[in-house]
């Protein structure tokens, strides 16, 4: 009897099967619809996640050895304090806003998760914390080997419980940018671009480094060799990894075939854009350099990935390979923008999130219809100058009260000694 019922159990999943494909696009079981969709927000964000790996192999190989382990606690330490602010106050900050508002409420997240919303509600809070980790992310690579360590932790705080959700509620909350039409699918400037004006906000203030530049500032002075190239190597390619999730994610639902389809078409274009970015670095720096210059190889992939964040769903590949290698020269002429005007960013992330984020978040009229130039100048220029003015005044504040820089005989030793205890050397030494 046993046997009858498992053959008629297999026998009813086949017919199950032939119903929905004769019927095509039948629609899914909303419990099944539910896991899928949170499955979808969990697998996005723990990819998300594992970029807050790429940003510290990033930041470490490109920063001299004698800072290597100040960038570990750092960036160990920024993904803790997003996580417990974003949990206290900034998910109700952005999520709490009223429809074509401002603000939302300052009160912890709290899980109400309900069938009838699609997906768990903890699945995305998971999901929107680690884009809020990235934001913060960014800062620390344009400040790094001249920061104190607790102010850095301190401005942390404040933009991942209070600036970032803010901005960030304005578009994805539901806010006056929603509402004006304003368009940023995955963050080329809610994320990306608004990491890039707190940085250089912080890096007007904060100065270069020591011996950074020369007289006239069009040329960096030695020395300041990278520590690892392999090492900053694997940390983009983690972050290039990671972006499937903070793209394909962000489509929000896997429970159709449309959106099924959806993410992978975002997965290719998300490649695309970044391969693009890589080879227009590497040619515009051997034809206007002379060197192949891998640095900017690597920075051309991140400003390549950040480009296309803005849209990555409606472009063909073609416009996606477009977009990026855009992306990539922007990130070429942004940083030499930088060192002209003498502003230290020591992984290049303003050029990187600032710039090309701006231009990805730019583009999306180029292939999405359902906006327009003049709403997407419109919210860049209110991110951009929130988060840079808001920004501006929190260091500025810091700076004139704790310090936000570390003295110069602390610099020339390196953080790694002066900061966080740790020698260059063995203890047998």
């Amino acid at each position: 009897m046993e046997n009858y019922m498992k053959k008629f159990s297999f026998l009813s999943l086949i017919l199950g099967f032939t119903f929905v494909s004769s019927n095509a696009f039948a629609a899914v079981d909303p419990e099944v619809s539910y896991i899928l969709n949170t499955l979808l927000f969990l697998i996005g964000g723990f990819l998300v996640m594992w970029m807050a790996a790429g940003f510290a192999m990033l930041e470490s190989g490109l920063v001299t050895s004698k800072s290597v382990a100040t960038i570990a606690a750092k960036n160990i330490g920024l993904y803790s304090i997003a996580g417990l602010m974003f949990w206290l106050v900034g998910y109700n900050l952005a999520y709490g806003i009223p429809e074509g508002g401002f603000i939302g409420t300052f009160l912890p997240w709290s899980d109400a998760s309900s069938i009838d919303t699609g997906y768990s509600d903890g699945s995305d809070w998971f999901f929107q914390m680690v884009f809020c980790a990235t934001t913060c992310s960014i800062v620390s690579g344009t400040m790094a080997e001249r920061i104190k360590i607790w102010p850095f932790f301190l401005f942390c705080a404040i933009l991942a419980g209070i600036i970032y959700p803010i901005e960030m509620g304005w578009q994805w909350g539901g806010g006056h940018l929603a509402a004006a039409g304003f368009s940023d699918f995955a963050g080329s400037t809610l994320v990306h671009s608004a990491g890039g004006a707190a940085a250089l906000a912080g890096a007007i203030l904060l100065g270069p480094r020591l011996g950074r530049f020369d007289s006239d500032g069009a040329k960096p002075m030695e020395p300041f060799a990278s520590s690892s190239i392999p090492l900053a190597t694997l940390g983009v390619f983690i972050l290039w990894l990671g972006w499937f999730g903070f793209n394909g994610g962000s489509q929000l639902a896997l429970g159709s075939f449309e959106d099924s389809t959806s993410v992978a078409t975002i997965f290719i274009n998300t490649n695309l854009a970044a391969a693009a970015g890589v080879m227009v670095c590497a040619a515009v720096s051997r034809l206007v350099g002379g060197k192949t210059d891998v640095v900017m190889m690597l920075n051309g992939a991140l400003g390549g990935l950040v480009a296309i964040t803005a849209e990555p769903l409606t472009p063909s590949p073609i416009m996606a390979i477009i977009i990026g290698g855009i992306g990539g020269l922007v990130v070429y002429y942004g940083t030499l923008l930088l060192i002209r005007l003498k502003i230290d960013d020591v992984v290049g992330a303003i050029p990187v999130h600032g710039f090309a984020g701006i231009w990805g978040t730019l583009a999306v009229p180029l292939t999405n219809s359902g906006t327009n130039f003049g709403s997407q100048i419109y919210g860049i220029l209110w991110i951009n100058i929130f988060v840079f003015v808001v920004a501006f005044i929190v260091w500025y504040l810091m700076k004139i009260s704790i310090g936000i820089r570390i003295s110069e005989e602390a610099e020339k030793l390196g953080t790694d000694k002066a900061e966080v205890g740790v020698m260059a050397y063995s203890i047998r030494d």
